[in-house]
């Protein structure tokens, strides 16, 4: 899936390094077992094999087995003992009086002897106090069932404390996670869906095998209301069951007076109904208006990560495969899309039809979708599979070059990965209100319009994120649902492989958009987001929903892409593919964890040199955060030495971390020629290598494949940047736009002053690369607009003088007719969209000329790279605000559409401000789904950053029914509402309200990130205003 936003400036929101965090512990209530609960009846000891995740919001404290000790997962997971005992300490505490009845006497001014028994009272109370002290120490150890404390390891069962489900009983499972007692094998579902009244109806066929002796059946079910439940066993008779649910976890039960034996096969039939949901998960409706104004509903999926269970029961977690066979009722005027192909239709009472699917292949339930809609579809024959792209009849037009990517990157796939598509049809479908970029469903791919339709006249810049999307999700049909992760603390496994290879695919099949300054800018936002305290290991415990939700994030995707950049980068050439194609093939239809992919890898290598490739990768995957090299030099020796790139906020020492640093690196004696670079592997704190004498420089991490940054020290830093004012193309531009990503990041750090910065700032007039200029001006915009937040005027108006001197000539011999290069597209739509919010003569004046489009049919010949510059100064007036509004309504090309809505967000008259955050919240003239981004480009501006977060407090519950608690769509909106405070009221206000929301939000990792971002922005404010006051 791909949750970001579509554009690669939109993900790199300002600053760039402020970033993403980790978990708050979530605390969870206490069950008092101390209460005598005789009449409770007796449940099993639950199997040994079963599940034992214990997540934090759990209300049941005891384990089912007192033998099973705490593994390594685990022990991130208080046991159920401390809780409870933190439970009786806090009611102890409680009940104390708050004042006491005595009163207290003045000291005496003589100091008298104590008495016999004061000494023997106070020896009593030390031993006491000692006694509570080890009793507390080593409660921990206990498991608590009404038997008392029992001692791990011990061969009595222990009698679990059960919650209670829906109708007053005792529900049969105490855990987060899914029992394994029982596996399915195969759903047959049926979906009657009615468009009219918003619900559906279903019936779900569950066929499955018993694989440990149980006498309890547990799955997932959320907001359906079961009608009527059968379960019989294979050529046993048909049974009526009764089925308990328990909403806080989404599970229902099913319990059994005798015990089912492994090896048993069996059926659970459960019919049900529901309301077809009004969010963005689940089976949901959505809307749109064709060309004649009419409003047309249709239905759609979005199961990914855990809302499969919201449209039939199911066992919702990614290591349940089965296969499914769906079935979908539908009216004449209406088609329905799924997995499979259509197998048969059928005449139903009413005038319906009812079509039934192939029976899918093994999958997870995340991965099934179907669609109900009156769409059209351009299609393609490919290697044997029918490629499909799907829209509204009235966009069918710009589907074909999402066709032609589709068509030219399946057959990349197929190639490289050594394994053909699996399946007869591969459907692309745009979904008019979808919140993610797009998901990866197998055979029915669902995309927002935005990321798959576009004009055959559209700027490259608008078919690059076009064909990016389409990679991505393709790769998916490999990594992903070939193979799976086991669970989602392995979510890089999906989505890092999936990201990396839509870069890696777009280069060799597409190189005329010239994608690699995109996946550079994603690799430093990707730094940006790991290197504050809040961040968490690529691979990393995860339990609850919202920590589940959370894992979706740049972690998972970026940094996942970019460290397999580096191993890629590192291993002998051919490796990496061939591990990849023994990983697919060796696990094809399974489950995996990290560690299979290191072993694929391994197994790998021509000739055999038994280097573990999990060696040097646990060092990235299993700890957060990312190494600083600092090089220093004496002679013809040089010290790399590696330390954790941790900005903090405060000056406490952290835990030392290493790393496995494939360190590539160049010097001034030989530059250009890829047989100048040089390898060491940096495994140890410190370790040195040489260098001829006559070495006046050294620059690491050549075309910054390694996901580390570099400190060279004051001489070599000067060093470096006088090479670049003799020759500005000395290195290549990857290498320059890391130099300047990284001074920046060290100034962040408090490792180099901001002068140094601004000298190697002075080579830039002299650059002309893409890469290196787009990231001068990212990190330049962020200090100002941080200084333009603080309302430091005098020095916001020298900071706009500043960027002008150095990019203004630049900027002014900017052409505004077609270009075709997407290079030259990208820095021209950087420097131009900068020139004019600075309020530039030149560029404001020539967007006006540009401006002049038909409002009444919303169609423009301005060239798509120009046409956000355009749009955003014809937003600054009234007139010009207007008018973008009623071409907003009218443009039926989404790329477009898309632009002049954050043009509209850009405004600085708070009216509109107020009016288009109300609108896209509400879903009136703006869809829900851009409410993020209609914040986040409200709060880019000074008159809309305030009102924007004050829009967020005052809506936060009504944000939360339409996007998901942890979501990326939550986190997009905490930090672009957030990250450009610098005070310490502001600190204070985001604190007082993220604490206030409690299990409406309070607990999330981007809260931490936004108080983390917001220290350090006071930090840096404290560091450097003074020295920004002298030298600009």
């Amino acid at each position: 899936m791909d949750p970001f936003d579509n554009t690669a400036s939109e993900r790199a929101s300002l600053p760039r390094n402020m970033i993403e965090n980790s978990m708050f512990e979530e605390e969870p209530d206490v069950v008092d077992l101390a209460k005598d609960s005789s009449a409770f009846p007796a449940f099993p000891a639950l199997d040994p094999d079963e599940v034992t995740y214990e997540p934090r919001s759990s209300r049941l404290l005891v384990r089912g087995l007192g033998e099973n000790d705490l593994d390594e997962e685990e022990e991130d997971y208080e046991s159920s003992a401390r809780l409870l005992g933190m439970s009786f300490m806090n009611r102890s505490s409680a009940s104390r009086p708050t004042s006491s009845p005595y009163t207290r006497q003045s000291p005496p001014r003589t100091c008298k002897r104590p008495s016999v028994r004061s000494m023997v009272a106070g020896v009593f109370i030390l031993v006491f106090v000692t006694s509570i002290s080890m009793m507390l120490y080593l409660l921990p150890e206990c498991i608590f069932s009404k038997a008392g404390c029992v001692k791990p390891n011990s061969s009595t069962p222990l009698e679990v404390v059960y919650p209670l489900a829906s109708n007053g009983e005792l529900f049969p499972w105490t855990e987060l996670r899914l029992p394994a007692s029982i596996w399915p094998r195969s759903y047959e579902l049926t979906l009657n869906p009615d468009l009219h009244a918003m619900t559906f109806g279903g019936r779900a066929v569950i066929h499955m095998t018993v694989e440990h002796d149980t006498k309890r059946l547990v799955l997932h079910s959320a907001e359906l209301n079961i009608t009527k439940a059968t379960f019989k066993l294979t050529d046993g008779k048909e049974t009526d069951v009764k089925v308990l649910e328990y909403k806080p976890w989404q599970q229902i039960a099913v319990k059994f007076p005798e015990e089912l034996k492994a090896g048993q096969r069996c059926v659970l039939t459960l019919e049900y109904s529901a309301d077809l949901s009004h969010t963005y998960d689940g089976f949901y409706n959505s809307s749109y208006s064709d060309q004649n104004g009419t409003t047309r509903v249709l239905a759609a999926t979005q199961f990914e990560p855990l809302s499969a269970r919201k449209a039939f029961p199911c066992f919702d977690e990614p290591a349940f495969k089965a296969t499914f066979l769906v079935r979908v009722s539908r009216t004449p005027d209406y088609i329905t899309l799924s997995n499979m192909p259509k197998a048969k239709t059928t005449d139903l009472k009413g005038g319906l039809l009812l079509d039934e699917f192939e029976r899918s292949i093994n999958m997870s339930t995340y991965l099934v979708a179907f669609v109900v809609a009156n769409f059209t579809c351009v299609t393609k024959n490919v290697s044997n599979t029918l490629v499909s792209v799907y829209s509204v009849p009235e966009k069918k037009e710009h589907s074909t070059y999402a066709l032609e990517a589709a068509s030219k990157l399946l057959q990349f796939y197929n190639d490289f990965f050594d394994i053909p598509y699996p399946l007869s049809k591969l459907d692309l479908v745009a979904i008019p209100d979808f919140l993610a970029g797009a998901m990866e469903n197998w055979g029915l791919i669902t995309f927002r319009e935005t990321s798959l339709l576009v004009g055959n006249q559209s700027s490259p810049l608008d078919k690059q994120l076009v064909a990016s999307v389409v990679a991505h999700e393709l790769a998916h049909q490999w990594f992903g649902n070939l193979v799976t992760m086991r669970w989602w603390n392995d979510l890089w496994l999906n989505e890092g492989f999936a990201t990396y290879m839509q870069y890696f695919s777009l280069q060799r099949t597409f190189p005329e958009l010239d994608i690699d300054n995109s996946f550079l800018t994603m690799r430093f936002g990707a730094m940006a987001k790991d290197a504050l305290n809040s961040s968490h290991p690529v691979s990393t415990q995860v339990n609850t929903p919202e920590q589940v939700a959370e894992m979706f994030d740049s972690v998972s995707y970026e940094k996942g892409a970019s460290i397999l950049l580096m191993l890629n980068a590192t291993l002998p050439e051919g490796q990496f593919r061939k591990g990849v194609i023994e990983y697919l093939k060796t696990f094809r239809d399974l489950n995996t964890v990290t560690d299979d992919l290191w072993y694929s890898l391994t197994q790998a290598q021509v000739p055999p040199e038994h280097q573990s490739v999990s060696d040097m990768m646990n060092t990235w995957t299993l700890q957060k955060g990312f190494p600083l090299v600092t090089v220093s030099r004496k002679g013809n020796q040089v010290t790399l030495t590696q330390e954790h790139f941790l900005l903090s906020a405060d000056d406490s020492t952290h835990a030392s971390s290493l790393w496995y640093i494939p360190v590539k690196y160049v010097t001034d004696t030989c530059v250009s020629s890829p047989d100048c670079v040089k390898v060491f592997t940096l495994k140890n704190e410190t370790d040195t290598l040489k260098v001829g004498e006559s070495v006046k420089w050294l620059k690491l991490n050549y075309r910054n494949t390694g996901f580390y940054i570099v400190h060279y020290g004051v001489e070599g830093w000067a060093a470096l940047t006088d090479a670049l004012k003799t020759d500005a193309h000395l290195l290549t531009h990857e290498d320059r736009a890391s130099l300047i990503h990284n001074i920046f990041a060290l100034s962040r750090l408090g490792r180099v002053s901001f002068r140094q910065v601004l000298s190697l700032m002075d080579y830039v007039t002299n650059e002309t690369d893409t890469s290196p200029l787009t990231e001068a001006l990212t990190q330049l915009t962020s200090v100002y607009r941080l200084l333009d937040k603080r309302q430091e005027q005098g020095l916001v108006a020298r900071m706009r003088e500043y960027i002008l001197e150095h990019f203004g000539a630049l900027m002014d011999s900017q052409l505004w007719g077609v270009e075709e290069s997407v290079s030259k597209q990208e820095l021209r739509s950087a420097l131009l969209v900068t020139a004019c919010s600075l309020g530039r003569p030149s560029c404001v004046e020539k967007a006006k000329e540009l401006s002049n489009f038909n409002a009444t049919k919303g169609q423009t010949k301005i060239p798509g790279d120009l046409q956000q510059v355009v749009f955003n100064v014809a937003g600054q007036s009234e007139a010009g605000w207007v008018e973008l509004l009623v071409a907003y309504r009218n443009t039926a090309y989404d790329s477009e559409k898309r632009k002049m809505l954050r043009a509209l967000a850009s405004s600085q008259d708070t009216r509109h401000i107020a009016w288009i955050l109300l609108a896209c919240l509400r879903g009136e003239f703006i869809q829900t789904q851009d409410l993020p981004l209609v914040i986040s480009t409200v709060s880019d501006g000074f008159a809309g950053h305030l009102f924007a977060w004050d829009f967020v407090q005052q809506h936060w519950d009504s944000i939360i029914e339409k996007f998901p608690v942890g979501s990326f769509a939550i986190q997009s909106i905490i930090k672009s509402t957030t990250s450009q405070f610098s005070t310490q009221a502001h600190l204070d206000q985001v604190q007082a309200f993220f604490s206030s929301l409690k299990e409406r939000g309070s607990q999330m990792r981007s809260v931490q990130e936004a108080t983390e971002t917001i220290r350090l922005n006071m930090r840096w404010m404290d560091s450097n205003l003074a020295t920004l006051r002298e030298w600009l």
